[in-house]
Formats: structure tokens, sequence, C-alpha cells
């Protein structure tokens, strides 16, 4: 701020002036006040400018759109005199410094701090592009810290979202690197354009630098906004999403305002902004605000202002980033509106100037509010009926609303177990509203409120595999005894419990129908060396053995993976053997060598297919063992075992594709090479349209895919290193989802 000069005017219209502000390229802008007590920035326009007609239809014009934008992030015109000697536009004067300022003096903002910013320029968009307009200039220098939340201020490039320009036809106008590729290319602009440019904005206040790169010359970085990708190291991983898909070359990709605004501000509350500006800017904006309520109208208006910081900003004023650029040159710009910390109208008939203490309640007050929990770039819930489908009839299901592409949801609730629970890698298991996970001990949690219903004692890791039938999990006791136990899902309480006796002594179970449980058991000799292994099934009625059938010297070692079916079981074992047995008298339907590179891998059937992984996909008959067909990875690794829903199998290659085949016929629907980490391939689930995979690297996290076309919809990370993957089970219209020593409930959206 500098003091009036002598050729400065003292009034304008209603308004005393008290100081000049800067300086833009249209003319002159000064802070004044109102009769009432109201700061304002006043901007007058050159003489030079205000003597051309042109120019001045193009101002009046550029007012009236102005006076169509309102809102808490946006404000309307608090006056206008487009039509006198020297036309001038008074906005309300926020307290705050601009973003450019701020991340320069303070470095890359702080997490929430850049969620609260995301929230209030998309809602500033929303209140931009309900007027008609596109902003076309969103920058770090456009954007002012006030207390109560962002504003995004001067319009000067802007144009109507009905096509009605203000620059000149095929003139490319807008600041380097913040500009969406199309208006780079001096291509139309639609409202997607200015969502681009929030993405990069929020990457540099996460960042403290613009993610096309730090060059100078605008060529480059045009180049750079046009083909490159942007460089997202550093931005926050619970907002890697959000910012990517705001940056989408493609505007149809990207989110809307109403979407990126859900997703950070979920029900528009506002309490994002409680506490949303780190602690030393808080202090400079109470500091100024206290010199700007001590300033008064100048006797000769050239009295020398407070110095300090200066963080009062207003459109037109001079600012740090450069200006808008035209290439090859641009059309005069006018000035645009600035919000206001209120909504008030104009206050000129106003009984008096605010006291201190109100003046401080509206510009520096916080408002009391919950701090958001989860992960920012996360997406709104909302909750149709708080049910889950086999709920009573009379509920209704739950509905959560679809995120954009990239958007992940936010968690529904959290949990943190214990270390004890967590750390088997076991995926959550799921019976009705009870989700139970495993590990020294098991823990049951209700899928809807996230609260602990019970807990296990002690199973000294034999809860690490468990089956579940019948509304029971069924494990291993603990001892080591041969003994299994199962636990009611509802209550936690051990209510079953079968011991073979003999010299049958059973293992952790390996699968459950109905009727039985399936264990593999072990022979006991007198003579160690001539032990046998068998496997059996325990009636879970009668809780006695139901039959057993000794394992052959060829397929006796090692570990089993069992796939249950009606009628069979279907299982692998360390030796590379694929059998097939009778499930209701143990008879071997047929047994052969199938395996290539990767034993005892889960099988996936559908009707009376087998499929089998491995370097190629191929696939047998359930009943006779005969090759039905051979899928190879046409050129990319083998594959990870597949999973089938819905008449479609879908399976991780190891170069991280994943693939949709036709089990009928062996064909590929769809292959997708889109996810960056290796999901934890045993731990696939579908719900609805989409499928939902767990990454083994903490760096990766949960994605969802798209089931129809592979794309990768979103990726959820909870931002902890845990080195431990991530799992998930279907519950209804959510996901259970464990990582590491932590348990979660997302929205399957």
């Amino acid at each position: 701020m500098d003091p009036l000069q002598p050729e400065d005017p003292r009034t304008l219209g209603n308004y005393r002036l008290l100081c000049r502000l800067g300086a833009g390229g249209m003319g002159r802008v000064y802070l004044a006040r109102s009769p009432g007590g109201r700061t304002v920035a006043v901007k007058v326009v050159r003489q030079d400018l205000a003597a051309d007609p042109a120019f001045r239809e193009r101002f009046r014009h550029e007012v009236d759109m102005a006076r169509r934008v309102s809102g808490r992030y946006t404000a309307p015109v608090v006056d206008a005199a487009p039509d006198e000697p020297l036309p001038w536009l008074a906005t309300a004067y926020v307290l705050g410094p601009d973003l450019t300022d701020v991340v320069e003096a303070h470095g890359a903002l702080p997490e929430h701090t850049v969620r609260a910013l995301g929230a209030g320029l998309a809602a500033a968009l929303q209140e931009v592009h309900a007027a008609g307009l596109i902003h076309r200039d969103l920058k770090p220098s456009n954007v002012l810290l006030a207390a109560g939340g962002p504003r995004v201020i001067d319009f000067g490039i802007a144009r109507a979202v009905d096509g009605n320009r203000l620059t000149q036809t095929g003139v490319v106008v807008g600041s380097p690197g913040f500009m969406p590729p199309e208006q780079a290319m001096g291509q139309d602009v639609g409202t997607a354009g200015d969502v681009f440019s929030l993405g990069v904005v929020l990457a540099f206040a996460a960042t403290g630098r613009n993610v096309f790169g730090d060059a100078v010359a605008p060529a480059t970085m045009l180049y750079q906004v046009v083909h490159a990708q942007p460089d997202l190291t550093g931005v926050p991983q619970m907002l890697t999403g959000l910012v990517r898909a705001c940056l989408a070359k493609d505007p149809a990709q990207r989110p809307t305002p109403v979407e990126i605004l859900q997703s950070l501000d979920p029900g528009n509350t506002g309490e994002v902004f409680a506490d949303w500006l780190p602690s030393a800017v808080s202090s400079t904006i109470a500091t100024h605000a206290s010199r700007i309520l001590d300033l008064e109208t100048p006797a000769e208006g050239n009295a020398p202002l407070p110095t300090g910081a200066e963080t009062g900003r207003a459109a037109g004023a001079a600012p740090h980033l450069p200006t808008a650029t035209a290439f090859p040159a641009a059309a005069p710009q006018g000035f645009g509106p600035i919000p206001t910390l209120t909504n008030r109208p104009d206050d000129t008939s106003a009984p008096a100037a605010p006291s201190r203490r109100r003046f401080f309640r509206i510009a520096a007050g916080s408002a009391v509010g919950v701090a958001v929990v989860g992960g920012g770039g996360a997406w709104l819930a909302t909750h149709g009926g708080g049910t889950t489908p086999d709920a009573k009839p009379t509920e209704k299901p739950e509905v959560f609303t679809t995120p954009p592409n990239g958007v992940a949801p936010r968690p529904l609730w959290h949990k943190t177990p214990g270390n004890d629970n967590l750390d088997y890698d076991i995926p959550p298991r799921v019976i009705g509203d009870t989700a139970v996970i495993s590990g020294n001990a098991m823990q049951g949690f209700d899928v809807k409120s996230g609260a602990r219903l019970w807990k296990t004692g002690d199973l000294e890791g034999a809860a690490g595999t468990i089956v579940a039938s019948g509304g029971m999990f069924f494990c291993g006791s603990g001892k080591y005894d041969g003994t299994l136990v199962g636990i009611d899902a509802k209550t936690g309480k051990e209510g079953w419990r079968a011991s073979l006796g003999g010299k049958l002594n059973a293992k952790a179970p390996i699968g459950a129908d109905e009727e039985r449980i399936y264990s593999i058991a072990e022979i006991e000799s007198n003579d160690p060396r001539k032990n046998l292994t068998a496997i059996v099934a325990i009636d879970i009625k009668t809780r006695r053995l139901a039959w057993q059938k000794p394992r052959d010297a060829g397929t006796a070692n090692g570990t089993v993976a069992l796939t249950v079916v009606p009628g069979c079981l279907v299982y692998t074992d360390e030796q590379r053997n694929l059998t097939v047995r009778n499930s209701a008298n143990g008879r071997q339907l047929w047994s052969k060598k199938v395996g290539d590179d990767t034993p005892a891998n889960q099988v996936a059937v559908h009707g009376n297919t087998v499929m089998v992984s491995g370097k190629t996909m191929r696939a047998f008959d359930l009943r006779s063992g005969r090759p039905l067909w051979t899928l190879p990875p046409n050129g990319r690794r083998g594959f990870e075992p597949p999973f089938v829903f819905d008449g479609v199998a879908y399976a991780f290659d190891y170069d991280t594709g994943v693939w949709a085949i036709n089990p009928k016929t062996g064909k590929k629907i769809w292959m997708s090479p889109d996810l960056a980490h290796k999901p934890f391939s045993d731990n696939l689930v579908k719900v609805g349209d989409t499928l939902y995979a767990g990454s083994v690297f903490d760096s990766g996290g949960i994605y969802a895919i798209d089931a129809k076309t592979g794309r990768l919809r979103w990726t959820y990370n909870d931002g902890r290193s845990a080195d431990d993957r991530y799992r998930v089970a279907a519950a209804g219209a959510r996901l259970m989802a464990a990582h590491g020593n932590e348990l979660y409930a997302l929205p399957a959206v």
C-alpha cells in the first residue's frame, strides 16, 4: 500500500479513498471506505482507455457480467460507474494474501489446508459457471486466502459461456502453466477448462511448484501443458486421484466443480474451513486487519500508511506471478469482481462503521466445526437407508453416490483393532452385518457402524485360516490338538467343536459347504516316517467324521488350495496336481498334472469349467478332466488365479494387466494394463459393475476397476506405511478393507 498522491482523486462516488493498493494493466486500484464503514477496492480505468469507445463498451459489458456472480467464494460488485468520465468499479476488499505469497513465504501447504482450498475453489467455480461465465485465468495470484476460506478474484479475461468472446478471435490468453491444454492450443474453452486450472493450483499449493515444470519461456510451458504428464510427486496420496482427474487432457474426463466440492466438503457444510489456514497465515491476516481499521481518510489525502505485511489484495493490483499473457498479442483486459468475507449488499446506508471486535469476528474468526476424517480427494457417501441387502424387507438398502473418475470414496468408518488381528494378510470375512478379522484372535465388527461386537480369546494363530458356513466361522482351536471350533458370527462365542480322535489329527480347515467342513488331516503312525495325510470331511450337524480319503504319494505333500462347488471339491497342491472329488463321499473323480510354474493356486469354476492359472490360462471339464481351452498371455507374462463373477472370469497377469475372459470359450473380452502396482490377486471382489482389488504395496492401495471396460476408476490409499498389503471383502453396498493394523469401511461405488 502506498499513500495517495496529489494527482489521485479523493472520492469516487460515495467512497472516500484511503490509499493506493496497486496498478493493473487497465488502471489504478485504491483502498476506499463507504459512508457505512465498508472497506472496498475501487478500480479506476486509465484516461486513454476511457477515451476509447470500444474499451468503454467492453468495460460496461464486463461490469454487467461481474454483477451476475454471487456467493460465498465470489461476490457481486459493490458499485460501479461505467459511464463516468473515469469509469470505476468497486468490489469488497479481501483481508488475505494471495496463494503465491503464502507458498513463497511458508512453502507447501498442509493437506487439510489444500483440501479446504480445493473445496472453496470448486464452490467459487460453481458460482462463476452458474452465472454463465468461465474464469479462464484461475492461478495462484488470483486466489486469496481469507480467514473464512479462499476467494477467487480477477475475471479480467472471462468469457461468457454462450460463446461471446471478450478477447480477439484466435488469440490465446491466459497464464502459461495454469491454462488447460485446449486453451493453450487456441481451441474453445468450456467450464472444464477452469477445472484443469483448479487442479494445477491445488498441486501448486500442495508441492510449492508447478507440476508442469519451471520453464521460463511461455512457449515451453504451453508445450508441457499440452503434451506432458504432470509431476504429482509430493501431492498427498489422498488428494492425488482428485488432482490427476482434474488434469485429464480430455475435458470430458474431468470432474465437475459440484463433484469436487462433494468430494472435499461432504454436504457442503463448510466444516472443512474450520482452522483451515496455518497459524502463521492467520496471524498475519489478523495483524493486517487491525492496521486497516486504523486507517482514516487523510486531510490532504497524502498521509503515510502503516508498514508491515500488506496482505490485503484486490483484483487489478499487480500480482506476483506473471499476469495473463497473450500469444501473439492480448486484447485489453478489464477488471473483475473480488469476493467479500460476507454476502451483504452495498451498505452505503448502514448506520456506522463496524467496531473492532465485530470486525475481527467477521474477518479473522474461525467457525467451530469437526475436522474431516480420512483422506481428502475422497467422495461423499450419501445414505439411502442404512442397511445391508440382507436386512429386513421393510428397510431400504444403502445407496451411495458414484464419484467421478479418479476420485476415491472417503471411509465411512475406520478402526485400529490391534496388531494381533491384522498381521496375517487375511482378508476380512463378512456374514450378514458382521465383518470379522482374524489373527491371533478373531474380532467381529458391525458393518454399518464399525462398533466392535466381540473378540475371542487368543487362538495362537489358528484363526489365520478360517472358513464360513451357516452363520459360523470355523478354524483350529489354537491348541494344535486336531480340534476344530466354530465361532458364532453374531456373538463371537464358541458354538461348535469337533475332534476326530484316535490317530486322525485334523489341521486347519480348508473349505466348507452347508453340510460339511473339509480339512487335511494327518494319519499318525507309531513310526513318524510312515505318517500319511488324508483329506477329511466333518459333518457340521453331527460333528463327526463324514469320510476320509488318503492322499496318494503324488499329491500328499504341502499346501492345498481348495474350491468348493456344488457336489465337488476342486483343489491344487504343491506337486502341481489338479484333483476333483465328490464332496458327498470323497471319491476321487480325476487328478492330473496341470500346473506349470505356480503350484497350489486357487482355481475358478464356472458351470462345468475349471480354470487354472500359470504361464497360460487353461480350462478343464469338471467331471472328466478333459482339456477345454488354453489362453496364452499374448506376449505378457503368465496369469494370477482367476475369479468368476456374473459369468465372466477376471484375472491379473504378472505384468499388472487385468483380463476379462469368457469362461466358456477362453476368449479374451478385454485386457487393461491400467494398474500401476500389481494387486494381490487372491483377493478380488465385485460389487455392481466394479471390481475391487488390493495392492501388495503400500504405495498402491485399493483399486476400483470398471468390470465392463477394465479402466481404473479410482485408487484409495490411506497414506499409512504398514509394509503390508491391502485386503478387501464385499459387504452389501460396502467394502471392508484392511491394511496393516487398520480396518476401514468404504462405499462400494
